[in-house]
């Protein structure tokens, strides 16, 4: 599975910086506030390199370990414009989601942790990318037992498992669909918009990339969490990622 080639005049039309101001390692929420809330309150030393479309991108250091974060929006579409690029232009390594899901399983309450070992999605995303026509991304295997390993050392707990990115809103679609058609054999744990994207780029580029998310909602309760609520409770998740980047 190879990346699609770029002409060589091309440059980045998204994030408008220099390749030095690009950490190889990127933690990435969706929300662009929270890339700047990660980098007022977990980095030292932060500096806004870029914000094009007032998509923030924020560099500096972790326990002396440079990082940078940056939001990725929302979809699948936005989350493949800035994978590519932070893999193709900047030479990142390893990228991170931090993000947020609905729960689909019974066993999974708010603000419970995912950390997703595949990612399903039942659109073309990965025809229209490089001719391939897989439903399942995968993330880094290494990656992925690193931050099971840093969970542990945390004292926080990890459902593992398989999530689907969708390409609707949830609450704002009739998934329960999309759900039915999911083969027999995919056990389908959360559901977001972006994993699918990462997973399958970063791959194709040889790249690292992992997702952990945080549920906020669930199919099986009527807690919703509020955005001041999502912002705490994320904490974990974006403690966890930043650990796993120094282990």
């Amino acid at each position: 599975m190879q990346a699609p080639k770029v002409l060589e005049h091309i440059k980045p039309a998204h994030i408008a910086c220099t390749k030095e101001d690009i950490a190889p390692i990127v933690v990435m929420p969706g929300d662009p506030l929270r890339a700047k809330y990660i980098a007022e309150n977990f980095l030292e030393n932060a500096k806004l390199v870029s914000d094009t479309r007032n998509m923030f991108v924020f560099t500096g250091y972790y326990k002396d370990k440079r990082v940078t974060v940056m939001g990725s929006g929302m979809g699948m579409p936005s989350m493949s414009i800035y994978a590519f690029e932070l893999f193709h232009f900047f030479g990142v390594e390893k990228i991170i989601r931090v993000g947020t899901c609905g729960g689909l399983i019974e066993d999974l309450d708010v603000p419970d942790l995912i950390l997703a070992d595949s990612s399903y999605n039942e659109g073309s995303f990965a025809y229209a990318f490089n001719g391939d026509p897989t439903h399942i991304a995968y993330p880094d295997s290494k990656l992925n037992a690193t931050i099971e390993e840093v969970a542990q050392d945390l004292g926080l707990k990890l459902h593992i498992g398989t999530v689907m990115s969708t390409e609707n809103f949830g609450f704002y679609s009739d998934n329960e669909n999309v759900l039915k058609r999911v083969p027999k054999n995919i056990r389908i744990i959360g559901e977001e918009m972006e994993s699918f994207a990462l997973f399958h780029i970063a791959q194709a580029f040889e790249k690292q990339a992992a997702c952990i998310l945080t549920v906020v909602d669930s199919k099986f309760s009527k807690v919703f969490m509020s955005q001041e609520d999502r912002e705490r409770s994320l904490n974990e998740s974006i403690t966890l990622a930043l650990e796993a980047i120094i282990k």
